[in-house]
């Protein structure tokens, strides 16, 4: 029997429009959202999963299906029977960080295979950066046609990043900013991330400040209405609907609902002119691997994060 690829997808939707397109080998989907909630170097183990299980019950009530989980890694135990692998990840934060646990994952198991990359962003033609389950049957074709093979060094920095994301701190991810790899959006990610801390005057990450300008500038209607402006003008975070749903509560205490419609109030206006530091007031104690989002602000004139005071 010959052996065939084992792709690696992002989630339930692009396994789904892969097997339409019959795109050869077998699937294992990465079901995980780890750009929030607190992480492990060991990706897997008993303690792995059940700080997981803990996050995502705590935070978003989901009850996380550890055996689904467990059947869809297990696929890897039997690396011998696969040709190559091959990731589908996109441009984006939430997709990256996930990435670079998978490459971990794989390295753990100490699977030596051809590792490849699908990875979706610019499209030409197009104004908007693009998930891979957005592109037409033609352009993911070519994009899997296209797919980068990652060399040592690509690898190596996955697990580093990795490292550093699980450990306390993250300034030292500062210098792969601007390290060239095969990893095309990665600089944008790591950028988008140390930037999802308080800013050092506001106390809002970008995200925040650009939600409370989406109210300051449009008529929102609803919180509703709020989420799809949030969702389109995201940048580089890729976020799902829970995840912004969760920050646009945080900032309830910034606008008022009247006459259907969302109107910043004074302390929101405050914000965004930066009179005061409102990191404690949002109350979002939200972790990124190893590290607790107030125990940080990022300071724009040091470019890094520094310690909350």
């Amino acid at each position: 029997m010959s052996k065939q690829p084992l792709n690696i997808t992002n989630g339930d939707v692009l396994t789904n429009y892969l097997s339409e397109l019959d795109i050869i080998g077998e699937t294992l989907t990465w079901q995980e959202m780890l750009c929030e909630g607190s992480t492990v170097v060991e990706i897997g183990s008993e303690t792995f999963l059940d700080t997981r299980k803990a996050f995502l019950s705590s935070y978003y009530d989901i009850d996380l299906d550890v055996h689904k989980i467990k059947s869809e890694l297990n696929k890897l135990d039997d690396f011998e029977k696969y040709s190559e692998i091959i990731l589908w990840f996109e441009y984006d934060l939430f997709c990256h960080i996930n990435m670079i646990a998978v490459i971990q994952l794989i390295s753990q198991k100490k699977i030596e295979l051809p590792i490849s990359l699908v990875c979706s962003g610019r499209i030409e033609g197009s104004k908007t950066l693009k998930g891979l389950a957005e592109l037409n049957p033609e352009q993911l074709i070519d994009h899997y046609k296209k797919r980068v093979t990652l060399n040592s060094e690509d690898l190596d920095l996955a697990k580093t990043i990795w490292n550093i994301y699980c450990g306390k701190d993250h300034n030292l991810l500062k210098p792969y900013v601007t390290k060239e790899s095969s990893f095309k959006y990665l600089s944008n990610c790591l950028k988008a991330h140390l930037e999802r801390f308080p800013d050092s005057v506001y106390g809002l990450n970008v995200m925040e400040k650009n939600i409370l300008e989406i109210v300051k500038n449009n008529t929102i209607k609803s919180k509703h209405h709020l989420l799809g402006y949030a969702l389109n003008y995201q940048g580089y975070y890729g976020f799902g609907d829970l995840q912004i749903s969760r920050v646009i509560e945080k900032l309830n205490i910034f606008f008022t609902e009247e006459d259907q419609f969302l109107a910043l109030n004074r302390k929101g206006h405050e914000a965004l002119l930066g009179q005061y530091n409102l990191a404690t007031k949002i109350d979002n104690n939200m972790v990124y691997g190893g590290v607790k989002r107030l125990d940080y602000q990022f300071n724009k004139k040091q470019n890094k994060l520094v310690k909350t005071v």
